[in-house]
């Protein structure tokens, strides 16, 4: 009975809230490499994902930024491609999304070595709170924003941060499906994690954006944009951190011929 009426609502809400085919048409046009290759049950199950999660969650557009139908509808589908074979239920526990025209300034507080607090304010192009918005600069997420090159990807980057904190803390490390070993999700993470920190001390030029280096959650939201945008290369440089990657999105994105 309740499986009939779970069934019965999620159909009235994929009619009501119709994303109409020339505006979806236009949501997955780009970034292509994140799309293109998806099968045809995968595009369904990616649209109607999208649109439940517009359903649910609220756009709010900052410094007087007039959110369109266009950027809702692109923004969410870029955040359902990592959890297609997750379901919506990771993006729980949340409501709003923000977006601002460009980059975005937040205050910060920082204390160093020796206890003094210093202030000052962050340029982002996206930010991601426990329970609270995701926060995203549209220039920089826009179907053809270079952020912060061809692997990129803002949108992917801060809902990776979502999935992260499911586990209770920013650090890297989701909570895992029962058939992954953690073991092995911390040992790949770690020796990835080492090998970026050492070619960075070297000065060579990194397989991913340097912003990886700052700490483990930055390190996964980073992996997981390359995951999706530019999984060729992830795997040459790290192929055990792909593979993890592979085993908690449950997908293989070269497999799948994304690339």
């Amino acid at each position: 009975m309740w499986q009939w009426f779970h069934e019965w609502r999620r159909r009235r809400l994929l009619r009501r809230a119709a994303l109409s085919d020339e505006l979806w048409g236009q949501a997955v046009a780009r970034p292509r490499q994140l799309f293109a290759g998806l099968a045809p049950d995968e595009q369904r199950r990616l649209r109607e994902l999208a649109t439940r999660l517009l359903a649910q969650k609220r756009f709010y557009g900052g410094g007087g930024l007039v959110v369109t139908p266009f950027m809702r509808a692109s923004i969410a589908a870029q955040a359902c491609v990592p959890i297609l074979n997750l379901g919506l239920g990771c993006y729980a526990g949340w409501t709003s999304i923000v977006v601002y025209r460009e980059s975005f300034m937040v205050p910060r507080e920082e204390i160093d070595e020796v206890g003094i607090v210093h202030s000052g304010n962050e340029v982002l192009a996206g930010e991601s709170w426990p329970a609270g918005p995701v926060v995203l600069s549209w220039a920089e997420c826009a179907p053809g924003a270079d952020y912060p090159g061809p692997a990129g990807n803002v949108v992917i980057h801060e809902f990776a941060h979502k999935l992260d904190m499911l586990s209770g803390a920013v650090n890297g490390t989701p909570p895992l499906p029962g058939k992954l070993s953690a073991a092995a999700w911390a040992a790949a993470m770690e020796t990835a994690w080492q090998s970026l920190q050492e070619a960075a001390e070297r000065g060579e030029s990194l397989p991913v954006d340097v912003y990886a280096t700052h700490d483990p959650g930055e390190f996964f939201a980073v992996l997981s944009e390359h995951f999706f945008m530019a999984p060729a290369e992830l795997c040459r440089a790290f192929p055990e951190a792909y593979r993890q990657l592979a085993l908690y999105y449950r997908r293989d994105p070269l497999v799948a011929g994304w690339c």
